[in-house]
């Protein structure tokens, strides 16, 4: 069992809301500490965060994590492993709060290929992609694998809701979902600590595709299951902002204010962060901001308030990004944004980042990673420090 120094408990608290939008400053309490939200979670879906070290995305203003991906913890190291070292936390040196997922969203991709994955009512049975053995995952083993895992936050085994199916294929996506809550809920209050006795929360996702009726019978059924958070999932969450924040809209009045509120994969850009707080949602995830950093997508803008009292993320780059490789910045000797404070903003220049590319250099990674999710972090912050001022 892990020496505890912090309270062994999971809380959501409402610190403020914003004066006239749903944006809200949240203090979440965790076994490996507090989190103010709105939080963005960097991705380590293979137990590390692609060229950043644990001392880096402290650095960066990093609150917590999402770690160690069900799926992929069950393909490699397994489970047997990190039971050994003492849970996720140890084996990756993260001392602060961890998310994890069920493996959902890994099962809906690869069974789109029936050779190696077949989803049926009851869960899935997929390939190891070394050893071809068959592994069965279900609400049960899901939960058991993320107790074992020992993340603060754990996520009920869901079905990712297709764009692609119409109707019918989100009613099918959205009542297996609740079916697998059911269980999963089971499964974890026989014991709702990891396998080390640190206590874990249960976040239940809400489904139902791009149609409003199926979003909000969806949310009900969650919040009738009193977890300890609530998420919205599905293919079209932070692929299309609008469409997100249209969802957000129709549920928002269900959630309760002292319930964690999370949209799993937003964080394209900086501005799809700000327009998810803005409609109310407390933590969000996404890999976009470290994978395009990997190939040259660095974040540059400004951060600066509207007339509404809200904030934007303004750029004058198409996507809110520049693009590093391109052959304009091989003699710029400036930042890569403007008053950015992070550490590759303040000893580097896009000259050499556009150098370290073209010479596939490791360090470009680590130092173009670095920049992007400070960013993130850094829009997060001014966020809180907007909601708690106004």
């Amino acid at each position: 069992m892990q020496t505890q120094t912090r309270p062994n408990i999971f809380k959501t608290e409402l610190i403020k809301t914003h004066k006239n939008f749903p944006a809200r400053v949240t203090k979440i309490t965790t076994p490996h500490g507090e989190i103010l939200t709105p939080a963005f979670m960097p991705v380590g879906t293979r137990a590390f965060v692609n060229h950043l070290t644990p001392a880096e995305l402290v650095e960066t203003g990093s609150q917590i994590i999402l770690g160690g991906n069900t799926y992929h913890m069950l393909c490699a190291p397994g489970v047997e492993t990190l039971q050994k070292v003492g849970g996720m936390h140890r084996f990756m040196g993260w001392e602060k709060p961890m998310l994890t997922d069920s493996g959902g969203f890994q099962i809906f991709s690869l069974s789109k290929n029936s050779k190696i994955c077949k989803v049926g009512e009851n869960g899935a049975c997929f390939k190891h992609p070394v050893t071809g053995q068959l592994i069965t995952l279900d609400a049960k083993s899901s939960i058991q694998t993320q107790k074992i895992i020992g993340a603060d936050i754990i996520m009920a085994f869901d079905q990712c809701t297709p764009e692609e199916g119409g109707k019918e294929a989100a009613i099918a996506a959205m009542q297996r979902t609740h079916r697998w809550l059911e269980l999963s809920k089971l499964e974890h209050t026989k014991d709702p600590y990891s396998v080390y006795g640190l206590k874990q929360a249960l976040f239940g996702i809400v489904q139902g595709g791009s149609f409003r009726e199926l979003r909000e019978a969806s949310a009900e059924f969650i919040v009738k299951m009193d977890l300890d958070g609530i998420a919205l999932g599905g293919e079209v969450v932070g692929f299309d902002i609008e469409k997100t924040c249209e969802i957000i809209s129709w549920v928002l009045p269900m959630l309760p204010e002292n319930k964690t509120r999370y949209t799993m994969g937003v964080g394209l850009t900086p501005q799809d962060l700000l327009d998810v707080s803005r409609a109310g949602i407390d933590i969000y995830d996404c890999v976009a901001p470290t994978r395009n950093a990997r190939h040259g997508a660095l974040f540059c803008g400004k951060i600066v308030e509207t007339t509404d009292g809200w904030l934007k993320f303004e750029s004058d780059e198409e996507k809110q990004r520049i693009l590093i490789k391109r052959g304009i910045y091989a003699h710029d000797e400036s930042p890569i944004m403007p008053d950015c404070d992070c550490y590759t903003c303040r000893n580097f220049t896009r000259a050499y980042l556009h150098y370290l590319i073209k010479v596939d250099a490791k360090l470009y990674g680590n130092l173009a990673c670095i920049h992007n999710i400070h960013v993130c972090q850094k829009v997060c912050a001014a966020m809180r420090a907007l909601i708690l001022r106004v």
